[in-house]
């Protein structure tokens, strides 16, 4: 077996699905590892990270293979394999991560010291995050396999569930983690801002964790149609009524106990004429806003370090126009970073198993095809409320 395809970033605005490399139980050196598995893709996602990317907005190459939220069966097993096997169902965390490290064995899997040559923390497929190949394709190596793989107990279970499975790579821990930083727990009032994938994560893990009520903002009405279909408050942030005023329609008081920015540094401004253009440090200037005095903000949303189509240039090197006094005077808490997937993605699977979290239903999963892909993109890039998983090999149920 030795042929393989995969999404590819072609140039801003454009992806192909393209003949790649089958892949070997090599590192991005080139140096032979046997720690690693062979996965057949089972299911793939489309992830809005993915699409700062691809318009463009990074320093991504031209021909890097894209994807890093994967679902798969392992097809080989490197010789230093223990706890793995030909057939299993395996979960695969977006964050590439060694376990040996000091921050991996803190849980800080996100920061790992080990995969990485210029900075903390791996990933797959994504600029800047080690060089490993992205799993947007029919088959994918993954490192440290006895360590980075979640495998799901029963093979018919996991086959049966996988459009609510595919999303513990990435976006509902990621999700999680938003809403776990933000400091939500029974009871709280929670603000979401951005009704996209991640953000209905965010508010589906919100309502798990025993919110009392979840708002979820954005400026795109298809995306508040469906977050509104799935049980959440919104507000429509392209109106010019602020979004405390709304907030306090829905609370009675114009602020939350907790905030998750899920986001990121493409933001609109709020209002009819300020929606219409970018703010990058709009989202987090408001979340201080209608954050409660002591209260937390989560930010699982992306910020980059290099943004060449800032909208300045600060903004084109990740300097951003905050009101940190604001936060301070109010005693915020922050927490930022990209999320250590494996400290929650084995809970989220038991939630998910056991119908506490009906995710694919929430983030409004749409199962595609490979080439279907470019077509996924666009639509994703456009607004579409819906969360696109690429099958690979055409072998995933189209509806639940």
């Amino acid at each position: 077996m030795s042929s393989n395809r995969g999404v590819v970033y072609v140039g801003p605005g454009k992806v192909e699905v393209q003949g790649i490399a089958f892949p070997k139980l090599v590192n991005p050196a080139g140096k032979s590892i046997e720690h690693g598995v062979i996965l057949k893709v089972l299911s793939t996602n489309i992830c809005g990270s993915d699409q700062h990317m691809v318009r463009g907005r990074t320093t991504a190459p031209a021909g890097l293979v894209l994807g890093h939220e994967i679902t798969g069966e392992v097809l080989e097993a490197g010789r230093d394999v223990e706890t793995l096997k030909k057939g299993d169902i395996v979960s695969v965390p977006f964050n590439v991560a060694c376990g040996r490290c000091r921050l991996c064995k803190e849980q800080q899997t996100g920061v790992c010291l080990n995969v990485n040559p210029s900075r903390a923390g791996g990933a797959y497929g994504y600029v800047d995050m080690g060089g490993w190949i992205g799993g947007q394709a029919e088959y994918v190596m993954v490192p440290y396999a006895d360590f980075n793989l979640l495998k799901f107990p029963d093979r018919d279970q996991a086959l049966a569930r996988i459009r609510d499975l595919t999303c513990l790579s990435d976006i509902l821990p990621t999700g999680y983690h938003g809403a776990v930083t933000a400091g939500v727990g029974p009871g709280s009032t929670v603000y979401v801002a951005g009704a996209g994938p991640v953000g209905l994560a965010a508010a589906a893990s919100a309502r798990l964790l025993g919110a009392a009520v979840v708002i979820v903002g954005d400026v795109n009405p298809a995306r508040l149609v469906h977050a509104r279909k799935v049980g959440f408050e919104t507000v429509d942030l392209s109106q010019d009524a602020s979004l405390g005023d709304q907030i306090a329609q829905i609370l009675g008081v114009p602020e939350v106990d907790s905030a998750v920015d899920a986001v990121g540094f493409e933001a609109r401004g709020h209002g009819h004429e300020g929606a219409r253009h970018e703010a990058p440090a709009t989202v987090l200037n408001s979340l201080m806003e209608v954050t409660r005095a002591a209260g937390k903000i989560g930010i699982p949303g992306l910020y980059v370090t290099d943004d060449p189509g800032g909208v300045d240039k600060a903004a084109q090197h990740g300097s951003l126009s905050i009101r940190l006094g604001l936060g301070w005077a109010k005693s915020h808490s922050f927490f930022t970073g990209q999320t250590p997937v494996m400290k929650y993605n084995r809970a989220l699977m038991q939630a998910i198993l056991w119908d506490r979290i009906k995710i694919a239903e929430v983030v409004g999963v749409e199962v595609i095809t490979l080439d279907e892909a470019p077509k996924g993109y666009a639509e994703f890039d456009a607004g579409a409320p819906k969360k696109f998983v690429i099958d690979p090999h055409g072998q995933l149920p189209k509806a639940a």
